[in-house]
């Protein structure tokens, strides 16, 4: 039964950013249409009495299978346990509103297929498989001392390790014969990663290049880890569509995301949690002291992409315990953003990134019955959407969750 007819809402599709007061009804999991007094006998109708209605949320930046910040420590723990926590994770991601969500490395066409399929509650999964990284790369979680490495399908884990032109183009092709719906490759040093420089220029242009012309080739495209303007400019040139964190841009990367097109997923809310409680939720004390690395240049960074017109996509990136800040994200982006643009970040923004504009983050007829219905005016007070218990509804599907 996915019918259903929500009356008397204001509704808010963020791309026009305006309200009109009507009707809405779902059928077959579809939005079929929307107006004042609509007529719907025999199925469920729910009287909103002048609440808010959203399109569901989309945070282009998850990592579902990150039950602890230790990441090095997932390839150890047994697949049907990670995805046990997976499947925990998603379905509280659901219930803060996300009714889609893009995996940036770890999850895979199981829990994807699992998820449509209905085995378990949560949101509609975009995943890249493992994330490639060079030797050494954000994406190689071994230590010093460590030498051999298992990137045997069934361990989990967030990157596979390829060097070389011929070996990325075999990972991404295997990754892309998965099922992949993007490309992650790691551009710079991370934080989580144990043998690296945040700072680091990782993979050379040669490697880059072959990564991009897969995913083109397959009509998929590739989301790159990069922090520094360095790292960011460069991966932007070759032709990468989503630079993912970007806290340490410069102008020069606002001209190129505007000259190619292309996307910047910040996930500030990440490095707030890291520093706060990241050592509680597994993360090495190695790890926690690169944080402030990235901490503070995070906001200056959105807001210098936001002043020069770059289409900004919501991210979270959060792991272990620390996936319940989730909603803290739209708090911290509005002190440099209007609550319009940030609502847009999480829904038609994010739509457009994920080829789906149409399909999610609208209102529009036809599009999938993802909507969240608020106790509030987010365009007034984005806090609204920050705060789970201001939610009066969450529909995923035509279908009250």
């Amino acid at each position: 039964m996915s019918s259903l007819l929500l009356r008397n809402a204001r509704l808010l599709d963020p791309e026009v950013g305006e309200y009109v007061e009507g009707d809405l009804r779902c059928a077959d999991g579809r939005i079929a249409e929307t107006g004042p007094n609509l007529d719907a006998p025999d199925i469920r109708t729910i009287d909103l009495r002048g609440a808010v209605v959203v399109p569901g949320l989309i945070d282009a930046h998850v990592h579902v299978t990150a039950s602890t910040a230790d990441l090095g420590s997932l390839p150890a723990q047994s697949p049907s346990y990670v995805a046990a926590h997976s499947m925990d994770t998603m379905g509280r991601m659901l219930d803060r509103g996300f009714t889609t969500v893009r995996d940036a490395s770890g999850a895979d066409y199981g829990l994807a297929d699992a998820q449509a399929e209905g085995l378990f509650r949560g949101p509609r999964l975009l995943f890249c498989g493992r994330a490639l990284s060079q030797t050494g790369g954000h994406g190689d979680s071994r230590g010093r001392g460590t030498h051999r490495h298992d990137d045997h399908p069934c361990c989990a884990g967030l990157g596979r390790i390829a060097d070389g032109v011929d070996a990325v183009r075999a990972a991404a092709r295997d990754e892309l014969r998965k099922g992949a719906h993007h490309i992650k490759v790691m551009a710079s040093g991370g934080v989580a990663s144990p043998t690296d420089r945040i700072d680091s220029l990782q993979y050379s242009a040669d490697e880059l290049r072959a990564i991009v012309e897969e995913a083109e080739a397959a009509n998929r495209y590739v989301a790159a880890h990069a922090y520094t303007a360095r790292a960011v400019n460069r991966a932007l040139e070759l032709g990468i569509r989503s630079i993912e964190h970007g806290n340490l841009i410069d102008d020069r990367s606002v001209e190129l995301f505007r000259e190619h097109d292309a996307f910047l997923v910040p996930t500030l809310v990440t490095y707030w949690a890291l520093k706060e409680e990241g050592r509680e939720f597994g993360l090495p004390e190695s790890s926690w002291r690169k944080v402030d690395e990235v901490l503070g240049a995070g906001l200056e960074a959105l807001e210098r992409a936001a002043r020069g017109g770059v289409k900004i996509v919501y991210g979270s990136d959060l792991l272990g315990g620390m996936h319940r800040h989730q909603n803290h994200e739209f708090r911290l982006r509005a002190e440099v953003q209007r609550p319009l643009d940030v609502l847009r970040s999480a829904t038609s923004v994010a739509a457009e990134l994920t080829g789906l504009t149409g399909e999610v983050g609208t209102l529009a007829p036809g599009a999938h019955a993802d909507l969240l219905v608020l106790d509030g005016d987010p365009l007034e007070n984005i806090g609204v959407v920050a705060s789970p218990e201001r939610f009066r509804l969450i529909v995923q599907g035509g279908i009250p969750v």
